[in-house]
């Protein structure tokens, strides 16, 4: 099958992120990066079964006031029941669009979906303090560029610097300005790493993912190779031969 395929066959939820879980452990190594404190207060923007992060921010970070926000109704229903002590934190079903971040000085949010990410982006300008921070996995909003990085997360704080071409921020990203494959596999590595994923799991998914970053490279023209290397061949090869995944159609000529 191809890509889209497999995307198709998929849930929704995994594929909005609504359904993935992040270890607590995760969550606690991502918030001593946010450099979360009791004078901070905290929004958590889609945070779908990761109702446990909203605790770990208040209980053991100390901050000021947490929000946790999520349009999904199941969501926002299961958080309220399984919060027993929920002074400090605050679960609301609001679309992005229904958002107010004026008092938010960290934003949290990990989906990867474009359309929700322009709105969201928008509305960071416009309300966000200076001073705040926004913190993302795998890339910024937008172009906006980085103030801190410990890849897969990512921080950028207000007034936010804006990077004139895709170039220039993955330069601030990844200290390159373009992506070769040893670099999408380190990349992807770094990502099984920090997000803790089950071992049985890891050489699949980084085969998988390190051709989705380089192919996402080479699309967006900032691949260091001119022509695809052997090993982007090679590998996509085990993923058609032996997993029936064909990301073929991905590449752009």
């Amino acid at each position: 099958m191809n890509i889209n395929e497999l995307i198709s066959l998929l849930p929704s939820e995994i594929i909005s992120g609504q359904d993935v879980r992040i270890s607590d452990n995760v969550f606690r190594n991502i918030f001593k990066f946010s450099k979360l404190s009791p004078d901070d207060i905290f929004y958590y923007v889609g945070f779908g079964n990761n109702r446990k992060s909203l605790e770990i921010a208040k209980e053991e970070f100390g901050v000021r006031k947490v929000i946790g926000i999520d349009e999904n109704e199941k969501c926002i229903i299961n958080a309220k029941k399984d919060i027993k002590n929920s002074h400090g934190i605050e679960i609301l079903k609001k679309s992005i669009e229904c958002l107010n971040l004026a008092d938010a000085s960290i934003l949290f949010l990990w989906f990867n979906d474009l359309r929700l990410i322009d709105k969201l982006q928008e509305k960071i300008e416009i309300e966000m303090k200076k001073g705040s921070r926004i913190v993302t996995m795998l890339s910024p909003p937008g172009l906006i560029l980085p103030s801190q990085v410990d890849y897969p997360f990512i921080m950028c704080k207000k007034p936010f610097t804006y990077a004139a071409e895709l170039t220039e921020q993955i330069k601030a990203i990844y200290g390159n300005s373009c992506i070769d494959f040893t670099a999408s596999w380190l990349l992807s590595e770094k990502y099984i790493h920090k997000l803790e994923m089950p071992s049985q799991y890891s050489r699949f998914i980084n085969i998988l993912l390190s051709m989705i970053i380089w192919i996402n490279s080479w699309n967006n023209q900032v691949a260091c190779e001119k022509e695809i290397p052997p090993p982007v061949e090679s590998y996509m090869g085990i993923l058609r031969t032996f997993f029936n995944i064909d990301l073929t159609e991905m590449l752009k000529k």
